[in-house]
């Protein structure tokens, strides 16, 4: 590989969402290189896509159309995938590179591919594991890494080119990396689109039972969103046919069930308005809405009816449920299981549903921002220097990790008067 060639996919491989390694701070190595051999685009289709360097791209398509889908550069993806995880968008357009800069759009890229027959449904498998990251996935950007993996800047519009080339609006990826927020102009679009009815996509004719069909993709969105207090979403989602009475995978329970068990019950008593059916809740249940829903009397009397239920839910279930209060913001539902002893200074492992990535409830407040949460919980006596069991870092260290700026100085600054 060429000197110039190695830049070239160094420039694309900073540019890029992967992920796996790449951080918003990546785009500054972006425009280093770029800045220091504006022609590096010109190297291979790959950096062009990333650069949205259109004139160096239809240069490239000309001479040879076939590598509108050929594979390689860092990553070994498609010209479009390059285009579409792109976060190089705009930054660009820097006084370094004046008027040709100008030139430069991902998206402008992304339909130049198109229009030379790039596959709208391009996609890969992370660690060989479904669902696939498809273009349309890295339009939408976001998951669990949160504000360390932001969408594409021109979002929508990209988004929106994709659909309209024929991509398969069944993206059980791009559903997952945006449930985490509330927002719902992605399932707004994909709906449009046709999210939840068989579109013929490649995708499902190559995995077939392996991923998760349109309806499927509907009651899985419907449980979360039922789960996470997103009352705008449950409506939109049962607007538009989703199943009210098909269980969640992750869990087993009903959309009614979760938001019943998170006391999301103005939700709950909607989704019964919609024909879903109301299901015995077990004592322990019970406990668990009361808890997370901070209400006090409720569980009180749970426990001087049965007086070891708090410790049959044991020592994981104790922390999940402080996990969920944490991840509803519920500053009541904390205080209470605070009262109650649950434990606030021990990690558990990832119950594969919520956000406690084997880490305290510290850290997990810590990790998305709620400022509100961190202070309670440090007043209600939780360790701030508690190490996850996964990568030994702090509650500040994940504030920090997730660009948490707010609350990494108010822990700093609660670590320097201590000292």
């Amino acid at each position: 590989m060429t000197g110039r060639a190695s830049a070239a996919d160094a420039f694309a491989r900073a540019a890029c969402l992967d992920y796996e390694t790449w951080r918003p701070e990546s785009l500054a190595e972006a425009r280093r290189l770029l800045a220091e051999d504006p022609e590096l685009t010109r190297e291979g289709v790959w950096a062009a896509s990333a650069a949205g360097d259109v004139g160096a791209l239809g240069e490239i398509l000309a001479r040879d159309p076939a590598l509108a889908n050929e594979r390689g550069g860092p990553h070994g993806w498609e010209p479009l995938l390059y285009a579409c995880y792109s976060r190089f968008e705009r930054e660009a357009c820097d006084s370094r590179f004046e008027a040709p800069a100008l030139s430069f759009s991902t998206v402008d890229a992304a339909r130049r591919l198109l229009a030379g027959g790039a596959d709208p449904n391009a996609g890969f498998l992370s660690h060989g594991e479904v669902p696939p990251f498809t273009a349309l996935t890295g339009a939408f950007g976001d998951g669990e890494g949160a504000n360390t993996q932001p969408s594409h800047p021109r979002r929508d519009e990209l988004a929106r080119l994709l659909l309209d080339a024929g991509a398969d609006p069944n993206d059980g990826q791009a559903l997952y990396n945006r449930h985490f927020r509330p927002d719902d102009a992605h399932l707004e679009l994909l709906l449009a689109y046709g999210l939840g009815t068989d579109r013929g996509g490649p995708w499902y004719a190559r995995f077939g039972d392996r991923l998760d069909g349109p309806r499927r993709l509907l009651v899985e969105e419907l449980w979360s969103a039922a789960r996470k207090g997103y009352f705008a979403r449950v409506r939109l989602l049962v607007e538009h046919g989703a199943d009210v009475n098909t269980p969640g995978k992750r869990d087993g329970r009903t959309p009614w069930q979760a938001a019943a068990l998170a006391d999301n019950r103005e939700i709950a008593e909607y989704l019964l308005g919609h024909g879903a059916q109301r299901a015995v809740l077990s004592p322990a249940d019970e406990l668990e809405a009361a808890c997370v829903g901070g209400r006090r009397e409720d569980a009180l009397a749970l426990l001087a009816r049965e007086p070891g239920l708090r410790d049959r839910l044991g020592f994981h279930g104790r922390v999940r449920l402080l996990n969920r209060a944490v991840e509803l913001r519920r500053l009541d539902g904390v205080r209470l299981m605070a009262e109650l002893g649950f434990e606030l200074s021990r990690p558990t492992r990832h119950d594969g549903v919520g956000i406690n990535l084997a880490a305290t409830p510290l850290h997990n407040a810590a990790w998305i921002g709620d400022l509100a949460m961190v202070r309670l919980l440090l007043e209600l006596g939780a360790d701030p220097s508690a190490r996850d069991p996964s990568y030994r870092a702090t509650p500040l260290g994940w504030a920090e990790y997730n660009r948490q700026t707010e609350v990494a100085a108010y822990l700093r600054g609660r670590e320097g008067q201590q000292r």
